[in-house]
């Protein structure tokens, strides 16, 4: 399948992603990222980049400049692929295209973005792939709730930063494998308990320098449908652990697929590093 990606500029492509949001997402027209802003974005060196199926609009990445840790970043807010033309690696494509435009900007060498830390395949996508890392937990980062289903579990966020041109992101997108390291030397904070409920069993915030883990289900999403009070108590059990140790001065360093006795499940590694120590490293 031949895929275009390129910048949009035309009004028509403004349009046609707020509908690419409400498929994907559900969104109604409150919560939608309207063409003014696409377009407007699009005039002061934000990224408005697009993925193209013949005249088809299949996916796009947006973001905007902003001010994050002291310094300008480029906050990417959105990346939406259309269901049809998933598992194909436009989202990765795409992000390799923000990554390029910014870059060749020479504002910063940062890009910003959130996501919902009980969502394994974006954990993997952002943390393996991309080789982000996340130090700040944000609690309900857009309201409790909004018009999209998959916001039905509050919308707690990990806060990423993509270092462009750190050794550790070139590494990633150069297909470099991923060691796990000796996990078994890591305290355990949350597990996922044989029915698939969350096990408390370790002390945020007192670890001292330890690596950590933090487990959560394989499918939140089918977790969701079946058992929404389960979800619930993932959500609670995750944000206490996350929100601490990242407090404590951790940060999300890994995330790893994982096979316990037959149960699917993902795992992230936080260790007390620095977002300063990966910098150019």
């Amino acid at each position: 399948m031949d895929i275009l990606i390129r910048g949009m500029e035309r009004f028509s492509e403004f349009r046609d992603a707020e509908e690419l949001q409400k498929e994907v997402w559900g969104f109604k027209d409150r919560d939608l990222i309207p063409l003014l802003q696409l377009a407007a974005a699009h005039q002061v060196g934000g990224t408005v980049i697009g993925a193209f199926d013949g005249d088809t609009l299949v996916g796009f990445v947006y973001g905007f400049l902003g001010y994050a840790a002291r310094s300008l970043v480029l906050h990417s807010e959105m990346l939406a692929v259309k269901p049809a033309y998933r598992n194909l690696g436009i989202g990765y494509k795409l992000k390799l295209a923000q990554r390029t435009q910014t870059l060749a900007q020479g504002i910063t060498r940062r890009i910003t973005w959130t996501f919902d830390p009980l969502q394994s395949r974006n954990a993997h996508f952002n943390l393996t792939k991309l080789g982000a890392l996340a130090d700040e937990y944000r609690i309900d980062f857009y309201g409790q709730t909004s018009s999209s289903f998959l916001h039905s579990n509050s919308t707690d966020r990990l806060w990423m930063s993509w270092l462009l041109d750190s050794q550790r992101v070139k590494q990633r997108l150069e297909g470099s494998s991923v060691m796990p390291p000796a996990l078994a030397e890591a305290v355990p904070l949350i597990r996922v308990g044989p029915d698939l409920s969350p096990q408390r069993v370790g002390s945020p915030g007192q670890l001292k320098g330890v690596s950590a883990l933090i487990e959560v289900p394989y499918d939140i999403d089918a977790l969701q449908g079946e058992d929404p009070a389960l979800a619930a108590r993932w959500r609670a059990a995750t944000r206490w652990a996350f929100n601490q140790q990242l407090a404590s001065g951790y940060l999300v360093e890994e995330f790893y697929r994982q096979d316990r006795d037959g149960q699917k499940l993902g795992c992230y590694l936080l260790t007390s590093r620095r977002l300063a120590d990966f910098v150019r490293v």
